[in-house]
């Protein structure tokens, strides 16, 4: 769906998936000791969920058993269109055996140097993104002085 007035697009849970695929990093939003927080994450996309690794620490711990939002954007400057997707879901660290083999298969490759040995799955309950147009910068203009001032 587009709205004319303001030119959003409403993304199908394929198109944002899509994108979500495509993007290297994300931004998941948890609850630490009752403020919001926000972690950049590098993921890969998996049966309809998000996949990432991590290390102990307050990220895994905000996350395990909590529902998180995970947000992904973009800009592509040559349609100067803008998008967004936020996947809503539950967040499990992967502990089953077959589960396990199955994710280390996936390129999911950590950018910070250290041991991540902890994978986390945030299965997707919700799923929705946008596309816009990028509105070009307003020009700010001074008036002329007047011959008095």
């Amino acid at each position: 769906m587009t709205t004319v007035q303001n030119r959003v697009q409403e993304l199908t849970a394929d198109q944002s998936w899509q994108l979500v695929r495509e993007a290297q990093v994300g931004r998941m939003a948890v609850v630490v000791e009752g403020a919001p927080d926000i972690f950049p994450i590098n993921h890969t996309v998996d049966h309809g969920s998000i996949v990432f690794r991590t290390t102990v620490g307050t990220k895994l711990s905000a996350a395990i058993g909590n529902r998180v939002a995970y947000e992904v954007d973009g800009f592509d400057a040559a349609s100067g269109q803008a998008w967004s997707v936020v996947v809503k879901g539950m967040a499990r660290e992967v502990r089953q055996l077959h589960e396990l083999m199955e994710i280390v298969d996936l390129p999911l490759f950590p950018w910070q140097d250290g041991p991540k040995p902890k994978f986390v799955r945030i299965d997707a309950e919700e799923v929705t993104g946008r596309r816009f147009v990028v509105r070009a910068p307003a020009v700010e203009t001074t008036p002329p002085r007047s011959a008095t001032e």
